[in-house]
């Protein structure tokens, strides 16, 4: 067989497992070395290839690569950044064949979340119209936990934790406090579209540590007399009320409560503001005095309070990704297929791009309460065995220590640039 490069890029926002997936491309990469040459990444997300802008992965010694599975956030660098449509924006798929063919790449391993999926699908279409061999796989990584097919998405299972996590403490807090001071917590958390991490924060409270939440899901049309009966009830019965919200909260015209008016560069709305809103009503309305709290990038950082189940997936993804290139596969992506909840066990599918690009899987109806302020049973069993385990990476002198790599910049070979 053919010996060829492969090419690795991280996209979209980060989380504090997506290096797992790196150090497994990486590592299965070059238990290959008869069909694998060098592993490039691109520095900054698929910009790196756009502007020929690649990482020699080859220059880090074994040991460096097994800290990325401690280590959070995109060691080479992520991006938002989209890809044109096919028919008017070609001349970027073009090139990116163009410096793959320079730099003989026949496998690319791209790791994101929907646009991302989209941009790898779209990326194997035009190679294989230009006659360019490359297996192109998708890695999945989103927080949102929105991939169609796959069961959870790899770093979701963390953010899952820590916020549930985050909620639980706080309300430790707030009840010490609650009769003479704050009585309401608000904690905003993301989700875009879909609740999946809004119901996380519902694990904060359980039969054996009961904590009165208030849940906030953007499939569920903000009412504000409802919601401010609920925060009255709770807070009258126990004290004091915890409020998760999501970022995405739309009003029953289904428009973002919180949008600034600002895109990012997928197009997709700048959000935030939810969490001090929605405490101001309730100072406003109903006169407890509130704290209020953006989880925002603390959520998706903290690696020191990974989940153990979300750590082995993302990395069991990586690997399969390159399994999946050595077999031939192109346009698919790894999934995470659930056997059963009790015992929890898990096992790696695949689906064919086409059927994840540009779909989101929301929050089911059946995993919120009827009031539209809680989470189900059935939530509780999909959600506990992912935030399950612990992972902690090394620490020094109180403080973990995390990995950062040379990245040193392999020559480049073509003499044309490209602007982005």
């Amino acid at each position: 067989m053919t010996r060829r490069n492969a090419f690795y890029a991280q996209s979209g926002g980060v989380t504090a497992v997506i290096n797992a997936s790196a150090a497994a491309v990486i590592e299965t990469a070059r238990r290959h070395r008869t069909r694998i040459g060098s592993v490039y990444a691109g520095r900054n997300g698929i910009i790196g290839a756009l502007t020929e802008d690649l990482i020699d992965t080859g220059r880090e010694p074994a040991s460096a690569i097994a800290a990325l599975r401690h280590t959070p956030a995109g060691a080479f660098g992520s991006c938002r950044y989209k890809l044109g449509a096919l028919d008017t924006h070609r001349a970027q798929y073009e090139r990116l064949i163009e410096v793959f063919r320079a730099h003989d790449i026949g496998y690319f391993f791209y790791n994101g979340g929907n646009d991302s999926a989209d941009t790898c699908l779209k990326v194997a279409e035009v190679a294989r119209a230009l006659g360019y061999p490359l297996c192109a796989i998708h890695v999945p990584k989103t927080v949102d936990n929105d991939l169609a097919v796959t069961d959870n998405c790899p770093g979701f299972g963390s953010v899952a934790k820590y916020v549930a996590t985050s909620m639980r403490e706080a309300a430790f807090d707030v009840a010490s406090m609650a009769r003479t001071s704050t009585k309401v917590f608000v904690l905003e958390v993301m989700g875009r579209h879909a609740g999946w991490i809004t119901a996380a924060v519902g694990l904060a409270g359980d039969d054996r540590t009961p904590v009165p939440l208030v849940l906030l899901f953007p499939e569920i049309a903000f009412d504000e007399a409802a919601f401010l009966a609920a925060v009255r009830a709770k807070t009258e019965r126990f004290g004091y009320c915890c409020v998760g919200a999501s970022e995405g909260l739309r009003g029953a015209d289904r428009r973002l409560l919180s949008e600034s008016g600002a895109r990012d560069a997928f197009g997709h709305a700048q959000l935030g503001g939810v969490g001090p809103l929605v405490a101001k009503l309730v100072k406003d309305r109903l006169g407890y005095k509130y704290h209020w709290a953006v989880a925002d990038y603390l959520q998706r950082a903290a690696r020191h309070l990974a989940s153990k189940t979300d750590l082995d997936q993302s990395y069991a993804v990586g690997k399969a990704a390159v399994e999946l290139a050595l077999a031939g596969e192109s346009a698919v992506m790894p999934t995470i297929v659930r056997v059963s909840d009790r015992p929890y066990r898990w096992r790696i599918g695949t689906a064919p791009l086409a059927r994840v690009a540009n779909r989101e899987k929301m929050l089911p109806r059946s995993y919120i309460t009827g009031d539209g302020f809680g989470i189900t049973a059935k939530a509780r069993a999909y959600l506990a065995p992912l935030i399950r385990g612990e992972a902690p990476p090394p620490f020094r002198d109180g403080l973990p220590q995390y990995v950062r790599l040379k990245n040193v910049a392999v020559p480049r070979k073509l003499a044309a640039t490209f602007e982005v």
